[in-house]
């Protein structure tokens, strides 16, 4: 159920689709989520309530094969995923698959687990949320954390999409039954927000002008992932590696007071995406250890490094 927010803001729903076990990290996270009050977030999930589960979550609780066969039936498809990473994927679809969940919201959207959230109001204010597709990055839909107006036409834009091999097209429901995972969230579902990159400016204005997924969307960098192979704010390679959660405020050692959205921490977890001038090990992979924070303590605030989480000294 939708709650009524003060001063008509806008509501917002994160979808977040787990199954597994719950990471190390899940108090932090579920803390960043708690001083985000405004915000509802949606799990479906095999890992059972957390004991710390802040009043802004909604727990559906399903396990791996029970979810996709959902999915299979919803959309007309065989879909067989190999590994819960599949479910990727199907982040354009959520939004469709579950419009039982997100009916009433302003917004719907999806993002990841290994994030830390700082203020998300402050920066998607009531003026950024009168946009249709809402982005962390200039470039593309962003996986981590993107944000849709809850309009059937939204809820319904993955239908667009495909691949496209040569002369070979291959369509969204191939590709959602095939079990391998093609990062769908970030290629071709992007392709349905933005023109084709390289056009002139004229063209660029007419591509939009006659295709309302494009007219009207929000794609700004908010430097959320450390170590990636993008430059940082000054255009310097030098990213930030240590930061600092304080009452909800999310802020590093580079930029002083500066607020950031979120921290995405993807590279210390693991190398799969890191950029290979940084090395080939993630900081974290190895370590029998990286929470340090003890528990209850949480909402007083804790440090992020190479070396884990560590309660503020």
């Amino acid at each position: 159920m939708v709650r009524d927010l003060q001063g008509g803001m806008k509501s917002i729903a994160l979808l977040i689709v787990y199954f597994g076990g719950w990471p190390e990290w899940m108090p932090l996270f579920l803390e960043s989520v708690r001083a985000n009050p405004t915000v509802d977030w949606i799990f479906i999930t095999d890992c059972g309530v957390p004991e710390t589960a802040p009043p802004n979550v909604r727990w559906v609780e399903m396990d791996f094969a029970g979810y996709a066969n959902f999915v299979s039936r919803r959309l007309g498809i065989d879909f067989q995923p190999a590994d819960p990473y599949k479910f990727c994927d199907l982040r354009p679809a959520f939004g469709y698959l579950h419009t039982d969940l997100v009916r009433g919201y302003d917004y719907f959207g999806y993002g990841d687990l290994d994030v830390i959230y700082g203020n998300i109001r402050a920066f998607y204010d009531e003026a950024v949320l009168s946009h249709d597709c809402i982005s962390t990055h200039e470039d593309r839909v962003s996986g981590h954390l993107a944000l849709f107006r809850n309009e059937e036409r939204l809820r319904r834009a993955f239908k667009r999409m495909y691949r496209r091999r040569g002369m070979r097209i291959t369509s969204w429901k191939r590709l959602f039954s095939d079990p391998t995972c093609f990062g769908l969230d970030e290629a071709e579902f992007s392709a349905l927000f933005l023109p084709p990159g390289g056009l002139p400016e004229p063209l660029r204005s007419w591509w939009c002008r006659y295709d309302s997924l494009k007219r009207n969307n929000y794609f700004k960098e908010q430097h959320s992932t450390v170590l990636s192979k993008k430059p940082w704010l000054d255009g310097r390679w030098e990213h930030p590696e240590t930061w600092f959660w304080i009452d909800g405020r999310l802020t590093n050692s580079q930029e002083g007071a500066r607020e950031f959205l979120y921290l995405h921490f993807m590279n210390w977890k693991g190398s799969r995406w890191l950029d290979p001038r940084r090395g080939t090990k993630a900081a974290w992979e190895g370590l029998d250890r990286i929470n340090y924070v003890p528990p209850g303590r949480e909402g007083e605030g804790f440090r992020i490094d190479r070396t884990g989480f560590h309660p503020l000294d």
